[in-house]
């Protein structure tokens, strides 16, 4: 009889999480048990469809004259992406990064009014981010030296709907040649039954 090893607590599921900015160069936090500390600044609430952690990869397959199955396939395209809704738009980090701002150029004016001017021609805005997910005694931690927005999605204002910012946040490698670090606290994977 085959024994079919199975831990449920070796699953995952985003029961919660949370996001942070800071500017290039901050050090990642220690752990994602950790509350992140200056100049790390909240993003706030997310969607409850939480975080999405994406990969777009490519390759090129090699297959040699007369056979019909490739014998190595190169890697040409390696993309890590993460996706979220964040729904406080009145929050500063949040509006300096939809609208690819500093923080100083969203204080309000003596009479509480904020003015500012999106740019036909916007200039790169890499920043560093933090991302944590949480279940439960498990936590999983997602450092992004240099990350950036490069997709947002339209923006509704209606009755029925909470008015959020969709992003999709690009990686780019920093000067160790990484995208993504991570720092997890998962349980052990027990040892395999042997028969």
């Amino acid at each position: 009889m085959v024994n079919i090893t199975r831990a449920s607590d070796l699953t995952m599921v985003g029961a919660n999480g949370g996001g942070w900015t800071a500017p290039l160069g901050t050090a990642a936090p220690d752990s994602p048990l950790s509350q992140p500390v200056s100049p790390w600044t909240a993003l706030g609430a997310i969607s409850d469809d939480g975080l999405t952690y994406g990969f777009d990869e490519d390759s090129q397959e090699f297959t040699p004259w007369g056979l019909t199955s490739p014998f190595r396939t190169q890697i040409t395209k390696s993309v890590r992406t993460f996706g979220l809704t964040v729904w406080e738009t009145s929050r500063l980090a949040v509006q300096s990064l939809q609208y690819r701002l500093d923080e100083a150029d969203l204080e309000p004016d003596v009479d509480g009014l904020t003015k500012f001017a999106e740019t036909a021609s916007p200039a790169p805005d890499r920043r560093a981010f933090w991302f944590v997910v949480l279940d439960g005694d498990a936590a999983r931690g997602f450092y992004v030296p240099q990350g950036e927005i490069n997709d947002r999605s339209d923006v509704s204002f209606k009755q029925d709907e909470m008015s959020g910012y969709e992003w999709t946040i690009t990686t780019y490698p920093d000067e160790a040649g990484n995208t993504v670090y991570h720092v997890d606290k998962v349980p052990t994977t027990p040892a395999e039954v042997v028969s």
